[in-house]
């Protein structure tokens, strides 16, 4: 698992938003299932090279919004989720809100994002293939 994690210090966001976030796409995108046991704070601080605190951080925050769950004496693990496909729309919300607000400010029709997102979702899959 460590090795689908990275972080970069130099971006805008804070680490412990990079890490929680990337935990979260893991998990949405079925590289993280349910029950998945998590390295512990130490092991990912230490792969990453950054402060356990700030990993510790970010496990918190994934705690206390559903994707981990702790229980005493035993690792952090990966929490049962009833729906991921909500999740992962919930995931795009922002990007999908600064990519129409751009294509309103160009006065782009809602048929011509809709004509570019399906030509855009055709190359990935075929480069994807």
């Amino acid at each position: 698992m460590l090795e689908l994690l990275q972080v970069n210090p130099s971006s805008g966001d804070p680490i412990y938003r990079q890490l929680s976030e990337q935990i979260i796409h893991l998990i949405v995108g079925g590289q993280l299932p349910a029950h998945t046991v998590l390295p512990s704070v130490r092991q990912i601080a230490s792969y990453l090279a950054v402060n356990p605190m700030t990993v510790s951080r970010a496990i918190q925050q994934l705690v206390e919004q559903g994707w981990l769950e702790r229980r005493r004496g035993q690792p952090t693990q990966v929490a049962e989720r009833v729906n991921n496909h909500a999740s992962a729309e919930a995931l795009l919300w922002p990007q999908l809100a600064v990519l129409l607000a751009n294509a309103q400010q160009l006065g782009l029709s809602k048929q011509k994002i809709i004509d570019l997102i399906e030509k855009q979702w055709d190359r990935s899959k075929s480069a994807g293939a």
